[in-house]
């Protein structure tokens, strides 16, 4: 079956290159075209892939130290009956693990050294099913988290910068103060350090510290632990959770999900890659404006095939039909081939990018510096579809009024000096 009139003369000028040097500079600036679309198209994609990888190498990292939603007394006390409350939570499927906590910002002191972090009071036994911290610690440090032993597991950043290691004793400042007939002191009170964590986010590396839950309530004076947290089987489902928990708990429990805990850097990465898109997206408008050049230069070349065309009985709409389809099979190439290349790097990021770093002999991605040794990727359908529907929205808007202007061409007017 013959293909459609518009399509084999559209084609036939898209694979032009011959009979002139004015024929082939066509066909130069519209393969100039196509490859600066396929260029943005995949600089799009590597990009946002490149965006993501971070992001989610951030957050899972994140959540191996944090727990997917907390549970607190809406009005600042311990929780009269935490086993209780995590009973009720668990009610909800995606619930699959709980563990009691006491958290307070405090101040850490080794001889002159005071760094402030947060102390977090935890239960060895429960905490192994909310986050990953258990499997970082060696040397059974968790183990050695026993009530009244007042011992203590720092972040490696916290520990490096206070200068003590495994076996070293530092003293904990409480917030508030204990009054006193000399006045109000402050509360002190000495830990032993039993080990160390890592988890790669330097915010808690640098920030956190770990004791039974039992001493953290002593220390902190909440009677107990002061709230829950909660592991889900789907992170994403954290908010969807929290806000059926919050009817389910009722007032008396302030329900918190890491989404909203950490929303200004999520936000932050949000619109990073909402600019990012949007300058990489000039690249393809640009490539795609070469398209309306090359197709005015088409049409003003080709007014006698046009005129013949016409005499012949083609009709204005067909005109505009072959021109549009010249412009959209550019586009449509260009784009083609910019999700291919984009995709190609980045599922193989990870060997590109370590032959540059041995080429050039650098470094992109020091680990004392990023702590991510390896430039991270992770290609989403949802970023992808999108470039690609804009790309050839882009290429066939442009295509519009050379093609427009194609069809009002007179055959009278145009083989008058022929």
């Amino acid at each position: 079956m013959p293909l459609p009139f518009e399509l084999q003369v559209g084609w036939r000028y898209v694979r032009a290159g011959r009979g002139g040097r004015r024929n082939r500079f066509i066909s130069f600036i519209s393969g100039a075209s196509m490859v600066g679309i396929a260029l943005g198209v995949m600089a799009l994609i590597v990009v946002l892939s490149v965006m993501n990888g971070f992001q989610k190498e951030v957050r899972d990292r994140m959540l191996n130290v944090i727990a997917h939603i907390e549970l607190l007394d809406a009005g600042g006390q311990a929780l009269p009956d935490w086993q209780a409350t995590a009973a009720k939570a668990r009610q909800n499927p995606e619930v699959v693990g709980a563990a009691p906590f006491v958290a307070s910002q405090s101040l850490i002191a080794r001889g002159e050294d005071m760094r402030g972090a947060i102390i977090r009071g935890i239960s060895p036994a429960e905490e192994a099913t909310v986050t990953g911290l258990g499997a970082q610690l060696k040397d059974g440090a968790f183990a050695q988290l026993q009530p009244g032993a007042w011992n203590i597991v720092l972040g490696g950043e916290l520990a490096r910068q206070l200068g003590v290691g495994i076996g070293d004793k530092i003293t904990v400042v409480a917030p508030g103060g204990q009054v006193t007939p000399a006045g109000v002191v402050p509360r002190l009170k000495s830990f032993n350090v039993v080990g160390t964590f890592n988890s790669g986010h330097y915010q808690y590396d640098s920030g956190l510290a770990l004791v039974h839950v039992d001493d953290a309530a002593k220390l902190f004076r909440t009677g107990g632990p002061s709230g829950v947290q909660l592991k889900l089987r789907d992170v994403n489902e954290a908010r969807t959770v929290a806000a059926d928990l919050s009817g389910r708990l009722g007032p008396d429990i302030r329900v918190s999900d890491w989404t909203r805990a950490n929303a200004v850097w999520f936000d932050a990465v949000q619109i990073e890659k909402r600019m990012m898109s949007i300058v990489l997206t000039l690249i393809v408008a640009v490539a795609a404006f070469n398209l309306l050049s090359t197709l005015i230069m088409t049409v003003t070349d080709k007014q006698s095939d046009i005129a013949i065309l016409r005499t012949l009985g083609a009709s204005p709409r067909s005109i505009m039909g072959v021109f549009i389809v010249q412009g959209a099979v550019s586009g449509v190439i260009g784009t083609l081939a910019g999700v291919v290349a984009g995709l190609a790097i980045a599922f193989n990021i990870d060997v590109i990018v370590p032959a540059i770093e041995h080429l050039l002999n650098a470094s992109f991605l020091p680990g004392s510096v990023y702590l991510i040794s390896q430039m991270p990727s992770d290609p989403q359908a949802a970023d992808i579809l999108p470039i690609v529907g804009v790309s050839l929205a882009l290429s066939l808007v442009f295509t519009l009024y050379p093609s427009w202007r194609a069809s009002r061409v007179q055959p009278a007017e145009a083989l008058r000096y022929e």
